[in-house]
């Protein structure tokens, strides 16, 4: 009886937390209502503040289920069970920061030790389990904003815990036991960030030299067609873009591109083994007279594996460099515990051969420009991007295929990631979508051209070249290891002063 009176007050604050992570859901694409974030952070610390551990559990719980839930409702195109079990997931990382803030709200450094604290949670569910889901970071609410432009000094990471810590200077000024010297300490830093960012000015400008390369969105066939002629029309779709971008290039239309894009899975037909599907790509190559960046499923390594691929075909040699992707997805181009698994849910057959992941970074120099391909859903992990960048990328490739995922949100909330990359890393960046969203960022974040979903689209960009660094490049993943230290060492002293409590 006492634990459910326990359990009924504190539903209210559970419904509080449940509120903050809605809240905090809209402040991402395709909502992007971005200062969200700073109601969301003190709601859940309101919820948070004076209750024991094991309730800070479950109302972290309540906040990060509500989160994922109401900001990745697409995944529930796969299923409705994989979008609960994805909420659950992710939302018990959150359920172990409630658990540790209800301690660390009473220490003295709390306003410290909190937005850290939140930045190991968000290293957590980026890295475990399966490589993790780095989908929900606070920064990636913010590549409208000036705020934004932190990123290319502090980093991904440095720019979460800024976010965080704007949350957690809301709650200082709200707090009842926040002294006013405190209130206004807060309250000042606070607007020392939010106003001192817009005076930031990042530079578009190339090193001395550009090149030109062309998008294709080839967009993809409707529902209906079985699996290999859905994919051999796919291929055919980008052929004929490419074909008709030729047309216009000999016009005068259109400039003639140093490289041409096409998007992952732009065949998901093993080029080096389908004969027609060869013969499609040099054609396309040939006609354009430059290389193409085609995105290939291939077979192998092993027997019943597979991987995906951007492969450099040019018109003189053929095919030529490759770059496999590094971070599969798992549960949709692999299955984690195959063998086990596979007697049980019937459904994960549907995945076929199993992708395995490439080993190197996507960098590849053509024709003496050094660009840095990402497949896809990895460019939301750091080190892929720095690998790129150290690599010595001048510009940055998304090849990517959220055609599974048209209308539901997904390709918006990826076109923002992206551009936070572009801030992050000073690099203009060009994303190949087979059905959308394809499109050119330009190094500040800013979009020079979005295509929209479900069409084709074909885009020749002007790109400028860079080869110096951002800070944020050079520092690496040094500030998100130094935050979530300082997380981790709030949280042990936070326990230890719970300990000594409880002794005295």
């Amino acid at each position: 009886m006492d634990r459910l009176k326990a359990l009924g007050r504190l539903l209210p604050r559970i419904a509080v937390a449940a509120l903050g992570g809605a809240a905090l859901a809209f402040a991402f694409a395709p909502h992007n209502y971005p200062w969200l974030t700073i109601v969301a952070v003190p709601l859940l610390l309101v919820a948070l503040n004076g209750i024991s551990m094991k309730a800070g559990f479950l109302v972290g719980a309540g906040f990060g289920i509500t989160y994922y839930a109401v900001m990745v409702p697409w995944l529930s195109v796969i299923g409705g069970d994989a979008a609960i079990a994805l909420a659950i997931l992710e939302g018990l990382f959150y359920a172990v920061f409630g658990l540790f803030a209800t301690r660390i709200l009473r220490l003295r450094q709390w306003i410290l030790w909190i937005p850290s604290l939140w930045v190991a949670t968000e290293f957590a569910t980026a890295s475990v389990p399966f490589g993790g889901f780095p989908w929900g970071r606070l920064a990636w609410a913010f590549a409208d904003q000036p705020l934004g432009r932190l990123a290319a000094y502090v980093g991904v990471a440095g720019l979460s815990f800024v976010v965080a810590l704007l949350g957690v200077f809301v709650y200082a000024v709200l707090r009842r036991t926040s002294g006013v010297p405190m209130r206004a300490m807060a309250l000042v830093a606070g607007l020392v960030i939010v106003f001192g960012s817009s005076l930031i000015h990042l530079s578009n400008a190339s090193d001395g030299k550009t090149v030109k390369a062309a998008i294709v969105q080839g967009n993809v066939p409707g529902k209906g067609l079985e699996f290999l002629g859905r994919a051999r029309t796919v291929t055919k779709n980008h052929l004929n873009a490419t074909l008709d971008l030729e047309k216009a290039v000999q016009a005068g239309k259109e400039p003639k591109p140093d490289l041409v894009i096409w998007p992952e899975n732009s065949t998901d037909i093993d080029p080096y083994k389908d004969a027609e599907t060869r013969a499609d790509i040099e054609q396309a190559v040939k006609a354009v007279g430059v290389p193409i960046l085609v995105g290939a499923v291939t077979e192998g390594p092993g027997p019943n594996e597979r991987q995906t691929t951007g492969i450099v075909w040019d018109p003189n040699t053929g095919p030529g460099q490759r770059y496999a992707k590094r971070h599969p997805v798992p549960f949709g181009e692999y299955i984690p515990f195959r063998k086990q698994l596979l007697p049980y849910i019937k459904r994960l057959e549907m995945i076929g051969a199993q992708t395995i992941p490439g080993k190197g970074p996507g960098v590849m120099p053509i024709r003496g420009v050094t660009y840095g391909d990402v497949i896809c859903f990895e460019l939301a992990y750091d080190n892929v991007i720095r690998d790129v960048v150290k690599g010595g990328a001048q510009v940055l490739i998304v090849q990517t295929n959220n055609a599974t995922y048209t209308g539901t949100g997904q390709p918006e909330q990826q076109f923002a990631i992206t551009r936070m990359r572009a801030i992050e890393t000073g690099r203009e960046v060009l994303i190949a979508s087979t059905s959308g969203i394809s499109g050119v960022i330009r190094p500040d974040g800013t979009v020079e051209h979005k295509s929209a979903e479900g069409t084709r689209d074909v885009y020749v960009a002007d790109v400028p070249l860079k080869t110096g660094q951002t800070l944020a490049t050079k520092l690496g993943g040094w500030p998100e290891w130094v935050l979530t230290g300082l997380g981790l060492i709030g949280l042990v002293l936070a326990c230890n002063t719970g300990r000594s409590r409880r002794k005295g």
